[in-house]
């Protein structure tokens, strides 16, 4: 799962299908920061991985976070919300992400059925 916050970008994966614990990884360790605070997570350092940070959390603890994620939006444009909490640099290769997949739209979304 990727996920966009107006704190950071996130991927989070199950590594071991036996645990109820997922990866949380990070380009940058700020994108971590704030879950890593709310749940006493230590940030682990990867700089051989694909993400070079990255938190061990429980599944319920990481779905209690994105809920409250959800939950305090009161902001009605993403971008410039991120610009205000992180910078602008970090909005504008959000902007990038949002430009590239407009060419995930279907045949049918500007339509004028």
């Amino acid at each position: 799962m990727w996920l966009f916050t107006e704190t950071g970008f996130l991927s989070a994966v199950q590594k071991d299908p036996t645990k109820p614990v997922l990866s949380v990884r990070a380009r940058d360790k700020q994108s971590l920061a704030d879950l890593a605070e709310r749940f006493d997570l230590k940030i682990i350092q990867t700089p051989m991985a694909d993400y070079p940070y990255r938190v061990e959390v429980p599944k319920e603890q990481f779905a209690k976070w994105v809920t409250d994620e959800v939950t305090q939006i009161n902001y009605s444009n993403f971008k410039n919300q991120v610009a205000v909490v992180r910078d602008s640099k970090f909005a504008k290769l959000l902007g990038s992400v949002w430009s590239i997949m407009l060419g995930a739209e279907d045949k049918e979304a500007r339509g004028t059925a």
